[in-house]
């Protein structure tokens, strides 16, 4: 049989020596310290620790029933609350609230020794023993049970960074406490506390003595950063158990009358309260007044200022499908820091006035078109200035320009503040936000908040004018650059109707001639209306598509419609399908070959073949011209607007390598100053042919000279 004597005498000895060490060693560390001072929490654990090794020490050498072991255990509890309560007052906790339960705890505690005397002097008496004993133990897990929820609170609520540091000390505690609610439990129901667990307890406290020696070598204050999100969890469930427990309480009450009328007035009162929990519960006006009321009794700030970053950029700063649009999202991002459930937006013009850029679940605001006075670019523009409309409306508001505010903006009635959005002292635009569901006065953590959160989105407000802008910009460059394109083939065009007007001179009465002449206007027509669909469209080429087709048929297309003004030379080669766009292929060899003839003498020819490479056909262009240097075929080639010629655009060779690479294929370039120049296009080949062009089959590309 054990010796519960001896264990709780060793056990409780034990647990003294070992929490007076911790205390020693903590007070030796403090002595070190020369330029910083032990922080309150430090100090309230040094007590703690000094009442539980006094506690240990009178249970160890009188008795774990002794009364002044219980004075001890009282003394022990109080000094662990404080500890609690020190870490909650870092955290700048109302009073009112959370300072209450502990009060609350405080006179449980110190009504505990007042009802053991009590006890102790009518024991005589059975009646007064019994009820005396009842009451201590009572008291003693009333206690217990506050304690173990206000630690789980206390854990509940802090941010991450605080939880790991509260992790070693709860957890003793929660321990210790917890044996003394079984052995209270026990006791109560029992009539009389066990002597193996009383006895045991010095054991615990061993068990939990490293955890407090671990806490108190934590680096730092014992201060406590509140989670806001789980701190207003924690009230919510607080607050739906206060309803509860009054519900209950009061019906007890009532039932306690007894009668016919206790009974109705008791069902009326559960029916009232839950008709009322169910009509306030789900309003967004009751929710938003308990978040105010909880941030400014729980916390020394308004906002959480890491929260609110996050849900700013998460608004701002996340396009994609099903998202407002961006001037909506302006709006949003600034309305939601003041909760407010609606907003316009208005933007400078360049005429200098403000019109309506955007609305925010604001349909029924009107403004007009013209949405600003003469003053007010140039006031919010100078001062910055965050305007709370109702003190303006009340005459309280003396620092703000009346004559600034639009009086539309005074007329409506939901009207609440304007927010101006400044970037670099010019004024992006103005925010005007209704009213909040809970009204209340803007502080100075509503301004400086929302005059920051300003100065962000008229950044965010002239990055996308900025973009707009180089958009606009980019659509000009590209229309800019198809006329480029465009006033190159015109240029030929127009070489080539020269030619014919040249000739018409002299040749106007040959009939043959003249069908040549009607073909000729003809195709040119085709081509200015190919130019004029290209210029409107923005496109590279209107084009048919790449498919596969007869690639000697486009050759001697382009081959007849140059030959009439130089000599060409083409060779036979087998029949060729290519996978490309004839209408580009067509203007690329168009080009090259109108450059190869521009290059050339009159009388020097210029070649053209066609042959297959691999997997690819191989077009070949060859002039023997004056040629280019190998830095020019390098750098400067296929540039835009840079050309070797006196007269040329520099556009050819630019849009012929960006149709050729359009069609999956390239343009290599041989040349020689004063020797000539080979341009060679490579494009797949392709295993059928679609029918490009109607009628019978041509005869294949026979070497001749034309």
């Amino acid at each position: 049989m054990a010796n519960w004597h001896d264990i709780g005498l060793w056990g409780h000895s034990a647990a003294a020596a070992l929490t007076m060490l911790v205390a020693a060693w903590l007070l030796r560390r403090w002595a070190g310290l020369r330029d910083t001072r032990p922080s309150l929490g430090d100090a309230a654990l040094l007590l703690a620790l000094l009442a539980t090794s006094l506690w240990a020490f009178a249970a160890a050498s009188m008795g774990g029933n002794h009364a002044i072991a219980g004075l001890g255990e009282t003394m022990r509890n109080l000094a662990w609350l404080a500890f609690l309560f020190q870490m909650v007052r870092s955290a700048r906790a109302q009073p009112r609230t959370v300072t209450a339960v502990y009060m609350v705890l405080v006179v449980v505690l110190v009504a505990q020794p007042l009802v053991d005397v009590w006890h102790v002097a009518n024991r005589g008496v059975p009646q007064l023993d019994e009820l005396g004993y009842s009451a201590a133990m009572l008291l003693r897990m009333i206690f217990v049970v506050g304690a173990l929820v206000l630690a789980n609170n206390l854990y509940s609520v802090a941010d991450a960074e605080t939880r790991a540091s509260l992790r070693l000390p709860l957890t003793a505690l929660a321990a210790m406490w917890l044996y003394d609610l079984n052995l209270y439990t026990v006791g109560y129901l029992g009539r009389a506390l066990p002597a193996d667990l009383v006895a045991l307890r010095g054991v615990m406290m061993i068990l939990a003595v490293p955890f407090f020696a671990l806490a108190a070598n934590r680096p730092g204050g014992w201060k406590l950063t509140l989670s806001r999100k789980v701190a207003y969890r924690s009230l919510s469930v607080f607050a739906i158990l206060g309803y509860l427990v009054t519900m209950i309480a009061v019906a007890q009450m009532l039932r306690s009358v007894g009668g016919t009328v206790a009974s109705g007035a008791q069902l009326l009162l559960v029916l009232g309260m839950s008709i009322a929990a169910l009509a306030l519960l789900p309003s967004d006006r009751f929710r938003a007044w308990f978040k105010v009321k909880a941030t400014k009794h729980f916390f020394q700030h308004r906002y959480d200022y890491r929260a609110e970053w996050i849900r700013f950029t998460e608004t701002i700063g996340r396009p994609g499908d099903g998202t407002a649009p961006f001037h909506e999202r302006v709006i949003k991002a600034a309305a939601d820091i003041s909760d407010s459930p609606a907003g316009l937006l208005l933007a400078p013009t360049e005429g200098g006035r403000l019109q309506l850029q955007a609305r925010f679940n604001w349909p029924t605001a009107d403004v007009p078109a013209q949405a600003c006075t003469a003053g007010t670019i140039g006031y919010f523009q100078a001062t910055g200035r965050i305007v709370e409309l109702d003190a303006l409306r009340s005459g309280k508001d003396t620092l703000t320009d009346r004559r600034a505010i639009p009086d539309w903006v005074i007329a409506e009635s939901n009207a609440w503040a304007i927010v101006p959005l400044v970037h670099f002292d010019r004024l992006a635009g103005l925010v005007v936000l209704s009213r909040p569901l809970i009204e209340r006065q803007l502080d100075w953590e509503d301004l400086d908040l929302l005059r920051l959160v300003g100065r962000q989105l008229a950044s965010y407000l002239a990055e996308a004018r900025s973009q707009e802008a180089l958009r606009e910009a980019d659509q000009f460059d590209e229309f800019n650059r198809r006329m480029a394109f465009v006033m190159h083939d015109i240029k030929n065009l127009v070489s080539q109707l020269s030619l014919v007007a040249r000739n018409a001179e002299r040749h106007a009465d040959n009939p043959e001639f003249r069908a040549d002449m009607i073909a000729t206007l003809q195709n040119s027509v085709g081509k200015m209306n190919t130019l004029i669909r290209r210029l409107t469209g923005y496109a590279r080429s209107t084009g048919d598509g790449i498919r596969a087709i007869d690639a000697e048929r486009i050759v001697r297309a382009v081959i007849a419609d140059k030959a009439q003004g130089h000599k060409l030379v083409a060779s036979s080669a087998p029949r060729m399908t290519l996978m490309a766009d004839p209408v580009q292929l067509e203007q690329v060899l168009g080009h090259l070959i109108q450059n190869a003839i521009d290059a050339s003498e009159p009388e020097s020819p210029v070649y053209v073949s066609l042959s297959r490479d691999g997997l690819n056909g191989v077009i070949e262009i060859v002039d023997h011209g004056a040629g280019m240097s190998a830095e020019f075929v390098r750098a400067k080639l296929f540039k835009p607007f840079i050309s070797s010629k006196a007269d040329g655009f520099g556009i050819g060779a630019y849009e012929a390598r960006l149709l050729v690479e359009a069609m999956h294929g390239r343009i290599e370039v041989e040349s020689r100053e004063g020797e000539g120049s080979r341009f060679t296009v490579h494009l797949p080949l392709a295993t059928r042919i679609e029918n490009d062009q109607g009628g019978a089959e041509e005869p294949h590309l026979a070497a001749k000279v034309i």
